[in-house]
């Protein structure tokens, strides 16, 4: 039964009539088939209840609607293998769920809802109702057009399928839908069988490759701030009484959960070592003393790296290795960062960041990977046991697995822990494509399309792998001495207890909603809950609504992920904030927003940056279950338009790059968010080197 509502594999593009009945949909399909000399897909409803209107004079009931959908799918794949470029269907399974809920009080076919939601198209074009009713035997809803209507907009919606909404007559939705199409269409032409190939080994389809060039067309928008996360409006703060409640509720929980630590730990170390790479590029020593230099150049980072070059975690290392090499005060400090970076050396400059000593102990160094252990022995263990998922490159997989066999068994005994610690890359398939300046694909010397890595946006993909009732994400570079490892353990209790807390809430409403037996007292509690513990602003959404769409409105808005948030006051680090955003369609929520996404020329936008108290220190604790027990498609709740267009060169040519939606900003813009404030103890990512020195570094 299942593989008959499955979609073949095609490189087709697909479009979607889709809106309520007698809109103009199936005229509006064979105008299209015929502009575009292709196939259309019937409805195949409308054969199927024909006949049974003939013999039986009954319409649509339950039991025909996954008939209907396996005979509609059918239909397509048939199709499909005879268009030309693009296929036009009349209907999907999305619109048969639409019709499913609306006529019988919110019923779906599990079956059908999975592939309503798995089935893939590439435009939806949403017809409106602005043309007249035109009664036959099967349409029976000529007064309920404008609550259809708005049923089909908001499952496209929800669901974030590409679509536009089609007005006016039927040349000027012909002409709107053609000039949208050919968006789709066009770049096609620049795709070779070699191109094809290419995406085929990557396991990108043409289809992302297409929306990434219009994407590069129509630019990312700046979010719209409304105003910044503040202490009582989007950031809760805890009292130390309440902040051990939530740790007691944290501790009498966890025996009965599932726990993981997530740390992104992909980032190489170069970036960390910029200022050095420079240094030993332009001073030399034979020709000048490192004070000349310095007065020179006015290198503040070289002069404070050598300055307390002592203090770091592997002077006494490198300084054993250069001993007999230098003299002067400027030799010891050029060879000292050429034996740290150079591949002839200790080649740090290679390393990813999490392989680097970071703390120097009696007992010796420690790296990034083995704070994380002993984090994760405090906050994330269960029943002895923790578990840990590094994100990391596949290029330093053997030296990870090394550290892990070096510092494992050492902070395993004195931890009394067990650790399961599972790695994963950054996806080939999540690799953007870089385009020209006329947003044309950029090709390489020899021929073939240019991909770069989409950011640690990408690894929504390896979160969404993951499955556990609690997640919590550190960044690798963000770890403590061992002496504040009490205060952050503290701290993740409290974003793990809160979470328990809101989600067992969340839950209860959750399942009361899927009774749909609610009162109207009951429906003024959920969305108080909503409002005032899950920051979702939903008042407008419902007023003038019908109880059911009410229900539905609020299901939608309380079965999400939930993401707990650490935010830390501002004390002049760089890094994204939490603000108030309001969306393309009215809707304010809570979102991490990055500087690059505020729009720096409009000055309410800038002085609503500059009321920012806090900014995100990358400490969430995340619900990625629903009350069911059944883990979410993190996926679905992606916002594409969060992601960063920048400007680049390679070969000296120049080319436009494409960022996905960070981790935390866009690629988790629709769960459910709450900020709290965490100390600043929590805080000590390393970004240079120079971060080494800094006195939450020191043991």
């Amino acid at each position: 039964m299942e593989e008959k509502l499955k979609q073949e594999p095609s490189d087709i593009i697909k479009v979607v009539l889709f809106g309520p009945e007698s809109t103009g949909k199936t005229t509006l399909a064979k105008q299209l088939a015929a502009h575009y000399k292709t196939a259309w897909v019937p409805e195949y409803a409308r054969e199927y209840l024909q006949d049974k209107w003939n013999k039986e004079q009954k319409t649509c009931e339950p039991k025909d609607l996954l008939p209907i959908a396996i005979g509609q799918i059918e239909l397509e794949n048939q199709l499909t293998k005879e268009a030309d470029t693009v296929l036009f269907c009349d209907t999907d399974l999305l619109e048969t769920k639409v019709y499913s809920e609306a006529y019988y009080i919110g019923e779906c076919d599990p079956l059908l809802e999975k592939y309503a939601l798995k089935n893939s198209y590439n435009l939806y074009l949403l017809t409106n109702i602005d043309i007249p009713w035109e009664a036959d035997d099967l349409r029976d809803k000529p007064d309920e057009r404008e609550q259809m209507f708005r049923y089909f907009h908001d499952t496209l919606k929800n669901y974030h399928r590409n679509f536009i909404i089609l007005s006016g007559g039927k040349e000027e939705r012909l002409k709107i839908a053609i000039e949208h199409i050919d968006k789709l269409i066009k770049p096609m032409i620049e795709f070779s069988k070699k191109d094809l190939e290419q995406l085929k080994d990557k396991g990108i389809s043409k289809e992302k490759v297409l929306t990434q060039i219009e994407t590069f067309k129509e630019g990312i928008p700046f979010v719209n701030l409304e105003k910044a996360a503040i202490v009582d409006d989007g950031i809760s703060k805890f009292s130390e009484s309440e902040q051990n409640d939530l740790i007691a509720n944290f501790e009498d929980s966890r025996k009965r959960l599932s726990l993981l630590k997530f740390v992104p730990a992909s980032g190489a170390a170069s970036r960390m070592f910029k200022a050095m790479f420079n240094f030993i590029d332009s001073y030399k020593p034979s020709k000048e003393s490192l004070d000349v230099y310095l007065e020179r150049t006015g290198d503040k980072d070289v002069k404070q790296f050598t300055d307390g070059m002592k203090n770091l975690p592997f002077h006494d290392l490198i300084f054993d290795r250069i001993a007999e090499k230098a003299d002067s005060e400027g030799e010891i400090a050029y060879h000292f960062v050429k034996e740290m970076l150079e591949e002839d050396g200790l080649n740090y400059g290679f390393y990813p960041k999490g392989l680097l000593p970071f703390h120097k102990y009696d007992s010796g160094s420690a790296t990034p990977f083995e704070e994380h252990l002993k984090e994760a022995a405090l906050y994330a263990k269960t029943e002895g046991k923790a578990n840990l998922h590094f994100t990391i490159s596949e290029q330093h997989e053997t030296m990870f697995k090394a550290e892990e066999k070096n510092s494992g068994p050492k902070v395993s005994k004195s931890n009394n822990t067990t650790f399961d610690i599972t790695y994963s890359n950054q996806k080939p398939s999540t690799d953007t494509l870089a385009v020209t300046v006329d947003n044309g694909p950029f090709r390489n010397p020899d021929g073939s399309i240019l991909f770069r890595p989409g950011g640690h946006g990408a690894l929504i993909e390896n979160l969404n792998d993951q499955d556990a009732d609690i997640i919590f994400i550190k960044n690798i570079d963000n770890v403590v001495i061992e002496e504040n490892l009490s205060a952050v353990s503290d701290s993740k209790k409290v974003l793990a207890g809160l979470l328990i807390r809101q989600q067992a809430k969340a839950f209860e409403y959750a399942r009361l909603l899927d009774t749909e037996q609610i009162t109207s007292e009951q429906v003024a509690e959920i969305s108080s809950f909503l409002e005032k513990e899950l920051n979702v602003k939903i008042a407008e959404d419902i007023n003038g609504k019908s109880n059911a769409e009410i229900i539905k409105i609020l299901k939608d808005k309380i079965d999400r992920p939930i993401r707990i948030c650490g935010m830390v006051k501002n004390e002049g680090e760089p890094g994204g904030g939490p603000f108030w955003v309001k969306g393309a369609d009215g809707t304010i929520s809570l979102q991490i927003i990055e500087s690059a996404q505020i729009d720096m020329n409009d000055t309410t936008q800038v002085a609503i940056l500059k009321n920012a108290t806090h900014f995100n220190p990358v400490d969430l604790v995340c619900g990625i279950r629903n009350y069911k027990g059944e883990k979410y498609n993190l996926l679905d709740y992606i916002d594409t338009k969060q992601g960063f267009i920048t400007g680049k060169t390679k070969e000296g040519k120049e080319l436009k790059a494409l960022e996905l939606p960070g981790l935390w900003n866009g690629a988790m813009a629709y769960w459910n968010t709450i900020f709290v404030e965490v100390p600043l103890v929590t805080f000590n990512p390393v970004k240079t080197v120079n971060d080494l020195l800094k006195p939450t570094h020191q043991v």
